[in-house]
């Protein structure tokens, strides 16, 4: 936030509000807080004995490290002042080789604790800040990530925390994901490129001498995931070179590449088998996330568990386990929230090991969307999940995902859930830019935001208009980040109006100045896209809606949190500004300690009691209509 623009929280509206309706009421079994109540569990790891699981619990307006038994039982919390954090931008706590202690990161700071009790402790105070531990073999080094010369960097300290020695040194591109090689002699990590953002490198140190080498890496290649086999001969690893992510193979001098995996999907993570005989994975298909096997030596992958949902974080027990061999994952999907499972691999029975579904959730219906295609404004063909709520009301929500290198997937979504059960018909589109398509379809919005993207969504309100039950005057479009861009981007670029109204959360409508307001993270991020605004400002200005503003009819409810770091809120005050100056209709509320997300339980509720009310105000006819 800068301190030229003053922010505090607010709320703001231009044109009369949007009010509770009195002949509305929630739907039967159905509450806000019931939404609220449904806490997340997420980012697990396996102990190395295969007896204890560390994991982080979101609850209670925190996101605590937690452990359980694998074989199932009572949580025992293990931090204590971890600040709510994005599920999507949060690491994993790591066990120490030996199994007797756990890192993880809290206040900017790596902190340990010993497995047999004890408060964290501080091991990064040579820094102003400092994430993502990396145990070393001998259970004493810690590989860190910090910040110098405006990149990320990884240094080498230990479990008291002294003066660290730097393993990359480099202000040409940021060092990601360091993986000691099983003797300790080598670390693998990824290097993402300054001058080539569309590429990422697997590299290895060799600590003895310092230097580093390249394994893996071409132009405008994603290569990522490096993974040592245990005998530390072979790194198995994800590339995108056939235009999925597949899983290759090379040996630790850069020889004998090959590819291992043949999806046609991307894989999405991997782990060796104790024995390295084989690789766990996941693998997306269409939105499935699912649970593979695949020989090392080569050969078909065999499903260990899918269907419709999520699996990510496969960990293997060690060999040997008093309980058999297992693999522990987590799994979500749309009838089903996050939880912790664990996967007996002789017989294939599957235990979940926390719950977090209230009893209250158990009776209610919740749907399964129905994967579909529509054909964009040029033909192209759009994949999108559409949901059929039991009682449709005729009014329709099209909700675009945040990224744009992301997807909508069987996912959890509860307030998807709720809106559903009150008769809404959803569709969540993954326009083109969206990944688990492939390559070209993940780069078909490339230099090129808000053009063909906002097509996709204008054709998403077509596709709904054309379907049995749905009145054409009562669909809108909602979405957060890139989704809430999409919803800016469409009332501004639509002169047909096919949306009666918009919920734009933490979007942008100026890409430039949002640009020069981000973090150097996700500046790059946007360069990764469309180039630096120096030598592309063409692009940055046929992608921002904020040239548009005059065209907007339809009333817009826009949300943002003031320590948003991902999009700034100044992008919502320049927003409103122009909406003001050119009498829009407009409802706008910020929130003060809020991030990129809305995570703590009072500011959630009323978020969704906000646009619980201007979706039924613009949307809904009268309950006798």
């Amino acid at each position: 936030m800068h301190e030229s623009v003053p922010l505090i929280e607010k709320y703001e509206r231009n044109g009369w509000p949007s009010l509770d309706r009195p002949d509305l009421k929630p739907p039967s079994g159905w509450s806000l807080p019931l939404l609220a109540g449904v806490h997340r569990v997420r980012n697990h790891s396996l102990s190395p004995d295969g007896e204890q699981v560390a994991f982080i619990w979101d609850r209670d307006d925190l996101s605590e490290i937690y452990t359980v038994p694998s074989a199932g039982g009572w949580p025992k919390r293990i931090s204590f002042e971890r600040s709510p954090t994005l599920y999507w931008d949060d690491e994993i706590p790591r066990w120490s080789p030996d199994g007797q202690w756990l890192a993880f990161t809290t206040q900017d700071h790596v902190h340990i604790v010993p497995r047999v009790g004890g408060l964290p402790l501080k091991v990064t105070d040579f820094t102003s800040a400092a994430s993502s531990p990396v145990w070393m073999p001998d259970s004493h080094g810690l590989i860190v990530s910090v910040e110098r010369y405006e990149a990320d960097q990884l240094v080498l300290t230990d479990r008291e925390g002294h003066w660290p020695r730097a393993l990359t040194d480099d202000k040409n591109g940021d060092a990601w994901d360091a993986r000691p090689s099983p003797d300790g002699k080598y670390v693998a990590y990824v290097l993402r490129h300054f001058a080539d953002l569309n590429r990422t490198d697997i590299r290895i140190i060799d600590l003895h001498s310092g230097a580093a080498y390249m394994v893996a890496g071409q132009a405008k290649e994603f290569n990522h995931s490096p993974r040592w086999s245990p005998d530390g001969s072979t790194l198995a690893f994800l590339s995108q070179r056939s235009d999925f992510f597949e899983i290759w193979l090379v040996q630790f001098d850069g020889s004998h590449l090959r590819q291992l995996s043949h999806f046609g999907y991307d894989g999405i993570e991997l782990e060796w088998s104790p024995d390295g005989m084989n690789l766990a994975c996941t693998v997306n298909r269409g939105g499935r996330i699912e649970l593979d096997m695949i020989p090392a030596a080569g050969g078909a992958a065999t499903t260990l568990h899918g269907g419709a949902g999520i699996h990510t974080r496969p960990n293997w027990s060690p060999t040997g386990s008093p309980a058999g061999d297992f693999i522990t994952f987590e799994y979500e999907s749309p009838t089903c929230p996050p939880d912790l499972y664990r996967l007996t691999l002789d017989s294939g029975k599957v235990v979940q090991l926390t719950e977090t579904r209230p009893p209250a959730l158990e009776a209610l219906h919740l749907v399964l969307p129905e994967p579909i295609t529509y054909p964009s404004t040029d033909g192209l063909e759009i994949p999108a999940f559409l949901f059929q709520p039991q009682k449709p009301n005729g009014a329709a929500i099209v909700y675009p995902h945040g990224g744009p290198a992301s997807q909508y997937a069987f996912d959890w979504d509860i307030l998807t859930q709720y809106l559903v059960a009150k008769g809404y018909t959803l569709l969540a589109p993954n326009y083109r830019g969206s990944t688990g398509y492939g390559r070209p379809f993940e780069r078909l919005n490339h230099n090129a935001w808000g053009i063909g993207d906002t097509q996709d969504c204008l054709s998403a309100a077509r596709y709904l208009r054309s379907q049995p039950g749905i009145d054409p005057q009562r669909l809108a479009i909602a979405g957060g980040s890139y989704g809430g861009y999409m919803t800016i981007c469409c009332l501004s670029r639509d002169p047909e109006y096919l949306y009666a109204c918009g919920v734009a959360k933490y979007g942008d409508a100026n890409l430039i100045s949002s640009w020069a307001q981000s973090t150097r993270e996700l500046r790059l991020y946007t360069e990764r896209f469309l180039g630096h605004p120096a030598g592309n400002r063409q692009a940055y200005l046929d992608g921002s809606p904020l040239n548009q503003v005059e065209n907007v009819r339809k009333p817009v409810l826009i949300l943002h949190g003031l320590k948003d770091l991902n999009v700034p809120p100044e992008a919502s005050e320049e927003w409103t500004a122009a909406l003001r100056q050119h009498n829009k209709a407009f409802e706008y509320k910020t929130y003060a300690i809020e991030p990129h997300g809305f995570l703590r339980r009072e500011n959630m509720l009323d978020v969704w009691r906000r646009i619980e009310r201007f979706l039924d105000w613009y949307l809904l006819p009268p309950a006798s209509g």
